[in-house]
Formats: C-alpha cells, sequence, structure tokens
C-alpha cells in the first residue's frame, strides 16, 4: 500500500509541473517589466557623428568599416557620389552630408527609401543585405553581371526599370502608422533556451507586406532588431525553457525604424496562427506532450525557435511615414482584438520616444494618408541633418 502510495504521489508532483502544448505566445514573452541595469538594450544614438558614420557604413557595406576616420569618409563618398568633398568642408558636415542622403527624406527620398522602392517594384520584397550586395544582386538578375559605376548612380538606372518610366524618384505619399498595428514577421536569428544568452540581439524580417488603404508601408523581407532580455533552460519536474525577446523595432517602407512589441494583441494573433494550423506547425507548436513516465524525474522542454519561425508583433506608437500607392488589396491589420477603454487610455499617454535612425516625414498628415505623391523639387523644408548649400557638393537624382 505504501509504494502505491509514492507512485501516485510522485506522478501528481509531475503533474502540477508538466504543460501541454505552449504555443509562440507564451514562449516568447515581451518585456513590460524593467531591464537589468547591466545590459543596454537600446539602439545606436543617431545624433552623435560617430553612431552616424557607422549607421551609413552598415547601410552600405553591410558592416562598419576599419582605418583612419578620414579614410572612412573618404571611401564612402567615392563608392556613393564618384567624388570626395573640399578638405575645407568640416568632417561633421561631410558625416552629416552622408547621413542624410542615405536617411534623410525631407527633401528627396533617401538612399534607404530608394534602395527599398527598387528592390520591391522588381521582386515584390526587400533584403537586409547592405546596398552593394543588394545592387548587385539585382543587376546580376537582370543583366547577368554586376554593373560598374558609382552606388547613385546604378541606383537611379535601376529605378528608371523599377518605375517604367524616366523618372527615377520613387513616388511617395505621407501618412501614420497608427499604434498596434499587427506585422506579421519570421526569425532570421534563431532562438534557443540552451544556446541563446541575455543581450543577444535578434535579427527578423517582415513575413509580408502591410498594405493600408492601397498603400506599402512596411515591405516583405523589411529587417527587424530585438534582443533577448530573459533565458531559462528546461529543468526538472516538467518545467519547460523560457525565452523573452524584446521585438524593439522594424522598418517602415522609407527606411523609419518604428518602435514594436510582442504585445496582447499580437499574441492573440499567434494563438489564432496556432488554432488555425492545428497547433502542429514548426515554429507553433514548440513543445510537444511531455507526459509523467519517470516520475518526479521529467524534464521539461527547452525552446528551439528556428529561423523562418513565424509570429506576430504589433506597434507601440504612431509613427509619420511615407509610403508608396500600390494595385494590391490592403491587409492591415490594427487594434485586433478591439482594445478596451484602459487599454486605449494606456496607448494614449505612452510618450517613449522613437529610437529611429532617420528623421520621421517633414509633413505630418491629420488623416492617415494624403491623395497626392510629395514633390521633392518644390519641397522647401529641411531637416537638422541638413548642412548648407555650399557644402553639399553632390546632385541628386533621386
Amino acid at each position: 500500500m505504501s509504494l502505491k502510495k509514492a507512485i501516485s504521489t510522485g506522478l501528481c508532483i509531475s503533474l502540477l509541473f508538466t504543460s501541454g502544448t505552449p504555443a509562440l505566445a507564451g514562449s516568447l514573452n515581451s518585456t513590460n517589466t524593467a531591464q537589468p541595469p547591466s545590459y543596454n538594450y537600446g539602439v545606436l544614438d543617431s545624433t552623435n557623428l560617430q553612431s552616424k558614420l557607422l549607421l551609413v557604413e552598415q547601410s552600405v557595406y553591410g558592416q562598419e568599416q576599419t582605418g583612419a576616420l578620414l579614410d572612412r569618409i573618404s571611401r564612402l563618398e567615392t563608392d556613393f557620389y564618384g567624388k570626395t568633398s573640399s578638405s575645407k568642408t568640416a568632417l561633421s558636415d561631410r558625416i552629416n552630408t552622408l547621413y542624410s542622403t542615405m536617411f534623410d527624406n525631407s527633401v528627396r527620398p533617401s538612399a534607404i527609401t530608394q534602395m527599398n522602392g527598387i528592390e520591391w517594384f522588381l521582386s515584390r520584397h526587400i533584403s537586409i543585405k547592405s546596398i552593394t550586395d543588394r545592387l548587385t544582386t539585382l543587376e546580376t538578375q537582370i543583366y547577368g553581371k554586376p554593373i560598374t559605376g558609382t552606388l547613385q548612380k546604378r541606383m537611379n538606372d535601376l529605378a528608371m526599370l523599377a518605375y517604367g518610366n524616366s523618372d527615377t524618384k520613387t513616388p511617395l505619399i505621407a501618412t501614420t502608422i497608427p499604434v498596434d498595428t499587427l506585422v506579421k514577421i519570421k526569425l532570421v536569428t534563431p532562438l534557443n533556451t540552451e544556446t541563446s544568452k541575455v543581450g543577444d540581439k535578434v535579427k527578423f524580417q517582415a513575413a509580408e507586406d502591410v498594405i493600408y488603404n492601397g498603400q506599402l508601408i512596411i515591405a516583405a523581407g523589411a529587417p527587424g532588431e530585438g534582443v533577448v532580455t530573459k533565458v531559462k533552460s528546461a529543468r526538472n519536474f516538467g518545467r519547460n525553457g523560457e525565452i523573452d525577446v524584446d521585438f524593439q523595432q522594424i522598418q517602415a517602407f522609407d527606411g523609419t525604424y518604428i518602435q514594436t512589441t510582442l504585445g496582447d494583441k499580437a499574441k492573440k494573433e499567434i494563438e489564432n496562427l496556432a488554432m488555425a494550423a492545428g497547433a502542429s506547425i514548426a515554429g507553433i507548436a514548440l513543445l510537444g506532450p511531455i507526459g509523467i513516465v519517470g516520475g518526479i524525474f521529467v524534464n521539461g522542454k527547452d525552446i528551439d525557435l528556428p529561423t523562418g519561425t513565424e509570429s506576430y508583433i504589433q506597434t507601440k506608437t504612431p509613427t509619420n511615414i511615407y509610403a508608396i500607392q500600390t494595385n494590391l488589396d490592403d491587409n492591415f491589420k490594427v487594434n485586433t482584438p478591439p482594445i478596451t477603454e484602459e487599454e486605449s487610455n494606456s496607448n494614449s499617454t505612452d510618450t517613449s520616444s522613437n529610437s529611429d535612425v532617420n528623421t520621421s516625414p517633414s509633413t505630418t498628415t491629420e488623416n492617415s494618408s494624403s491623395s497626392s505623391s510629395t514633390d521633392y523639387n518644390t519641397n522647401t523644408s529641411s531637416s537638422n541633418n541638413d548642412i548648407s548649400a555650399e557644402n553639399n557638393i553632390y546632385d541628386y537624382e533621386y
């Protein structure tokens, strides 16, 4: 009799700690609590000149370059424009010019916007690779080999093919991405409770376009970045592993980085995705039934999310951006499920700042979209990153 009682007790304890088939929504948790002070989860500060130069190099070459500061600036200018600025021009002005060219949409479409437009029109998705690699890939697909010349000229030549006429400018429309816009994503960085560590960067991409009023606001393939904030490996008594990821931001069509999170609405969408798939597809039904064989010695399951695992995130704040008009049907999802009054009040008081690597549109629209394209030839507004006309020696076709 005592043996039966012991077995029964062991089984009961095991069942208390045994979970069924948790979905991705329960494995990748949004981090809403204060972060451990020993880690810096922020993105690069785009007001710092050194950070600006690094961001330009990452966009053009895919990584930070080595060498003296002057040599790095001169290389960027030569590769992009075909010439360097005067030796009398301050280094800060030269960096600001490069940064403005790459990210600022207030006067003309930025290089990032232009590259996104070209790639999307020619292939219906964009890449997380550098501009140099993206141009090489497109040229090889179209011409059979990469084309020589400055990055600026190569982009302008492809733009003429992408837009089907002699206008090389990406036709942009000012619009706003509302708070709680849902974005379907797929992991680029695999996650595993046995190998992932707190502080690890997590790269991901938009799994599909986000179309609103026929406008492309986030393109399929758009890069995003987050950080691992908590990792717990599987333990005895059937306790499963945990990974908390702060999905910080994703790039809009115009290069603006939008603050994002794995919030309640995104988790609900993940649950719907899992239910529609019968909770059995890879990356959604992560953990199989654990069972109770072995009594109190049964182990929980570790989380293993391979590259390509799909999930959802949502935007944290309304963000002004530039989009392009398409003939595609809307797949825009916002405020699903319906926001409660308490959630609405919470959103309206959210004053957190956006960690953009580029400026927001200079034109703020009261409505969600504008009816006509922005004319960059007549736009006289300027951003804080612009430098005086006499120092800006470069001609822009886009």
